[in-house]
């Protein structure tokens, strides 16, 4: 078990994914989390990726929430906003990732939370920061793709924008989210001071891209689109880099010379063009590689290409992945006692980091709703009778 961040406490207002994940990154290094969410659960309770439910939980809760302490408040209510904010009391780190305004609108926004306690470090992620122009626009992960470039590069000139497969903006910005938070910590051991971090969707994105956005603001000829080729991976590479078709599935072939590619092909055609060609030809050289690999399987051309050092890879599925040797290896996936309706097992995507050479443990599958609603409360000295007359109230959900 990680106690990187050991007795480090951590009040998470969040949902959706991006502030979820990110909080979850505090949890597995060792911090007491405790999320809090309204009566009737969080927004990403509700809604699942694939509509897959796992044991009665969303696997959209699944994936963000582990190693969190669930405690259910009506932050709408005089009673249920004291209890907030006498935990806020208790917490090193408050997170929030709601619509700039709403969490002011409810009494805890970062000027009342500051003055309140000026070493609280106040984390809030949005989708196109605090204020400005965008700032109560809807954020989300498909809307900032289609903002901020990652469609555009990722499309093709024939087929148009084209988004990633997976919520990769939303991935990025909670890795984002939980470095500014560890930053403001270490600042705060230095010199007691509290900060305002403020991660967003649109820095998220653009931080995606910063080798392709850096390559085309600073051309001298801007080049049109951009966007990717019909086999070459981007349109700030040279061919050979990127996806090719072979008789049985798919590979990838990275950055090497064209001359060497040619030889291991048995494709002479390609060795004549230059190097300076493979940054002007792109879609020509392509279709000649491409034509080549499907004319024979995968494992034929992976045996041309091994002898001779070429950087390439398989093309690998989900069910590759989960059987896959380094995969295993690394722990990189973990199946663990669930908290659903029967605790069935449920397998998680670990934590991205090794210390020492150690991976995170999970301490808590994610819980249900107000799991630890009674524990959380009673740390702050309510007593049983009183933790149940707030549950009859309706200012609490016991789980």
């Amino acid at each position: 078990m990680l106690d990187l961040l050991s007795g480090l406490r951590v009040v998470s207002f969040n949902h959706f994914l991006l502030g979820p994940m990110g909080i979850q990154m505090l949890g597995d290094l060792g911090a007491d989390v405790i999320a809090v969410e309204g009566l009737e659960g969080a927004w990403q309770r509700h809604w699942a990726g694939g509509d897959i439910w796992h044991d009665g939980q969303s696997v959209l809760h699944l994936c963000a929430n582990r190693n969190k302490r669930s405690v259910a408040i009506d932050l709408k209510s005089a009673q249920g906003r004291e209890l907030a904010l006498r935990l806020v009391d208790t917490a090193d780190v408050v997170a929030e990732n709601f619509r700039p305004g709403v969490m002011d609108k409810l009494g805890f926004g970062y000027a009342a939370l500051s003055a309140r306690k000026p070493s609280l470090i106040y984390a809030s992620a949005s989708g196109y920061g605090p204020d400005g122009p965008y700032a109560d626009k809807p954020g989300q992960d498909l809307l900032a793709q289609a903002l901020f470039g990652m469609m555009a590069i990722t499309g093709e000139a024939a087929s148009g924008p084209r988004p990633a497969g997976a919520s990769i903006i939303d991935h990025h910005g909670a890795a984002l989210f939980a470095l500014g938070i560890i930053a403001a910590i270490v600042r705060r051991q230095r010199t007691g001071q509290g900060c305002r971090v403020d991660a967003s969707l649109l820095q998220s994105a653009l931080d995606l891209q910063a080798e392709s956005l850096v390559a085309w603001t600073n051309a001298a000829v801007k080049p049109p689109g951009p966007q990717a080729f019909r086999h070459v991976a981007g349109w700030y590479f040279a061919a050979p880099y990127g996806v090719y078709a072979t008789r049985d599935g798919h590979m990838a072939i990275s950055l090497t010379r064209i001359a060497v590619l040619a030889d291991a092909l048995g494709e002479p055609r390609l060795a004549v063009y230059s190097d300076r060609d493979t940054w002007t030809k792109q879609d020509e050289i392509g279709a000649l590689i491409g034509a080549r690999l499907a004319t024979a399987d995968t494992a034929h051309w992976v045996a041309q290409m091994e002898p001779k050092k070429i950087w390439h890879a398989p093309v690998q599925g989900y069910a590759e992945i989960v059987t896959d040797p380094q995969v295993r290896h690394m722990q990189s996936l973990m199946t663990v006692k669930g908290a659903g309706a029967t605790g069935a097992p449920v397998t998680l995507v670990n934590h991205p980091v090794r210390y020492d050479g150690r991976t995170a443990a999970v301490r808590l599958a994610p819980q249900q709703l107000g799991a630890q609603t009674a524990e959380v409360l009673g740390e702050l000295g309510l007593r049983e009778a009183e933790i149940d007359a707030l549950a009859a109230d309706g200012v609490v959900k016991l789980g």
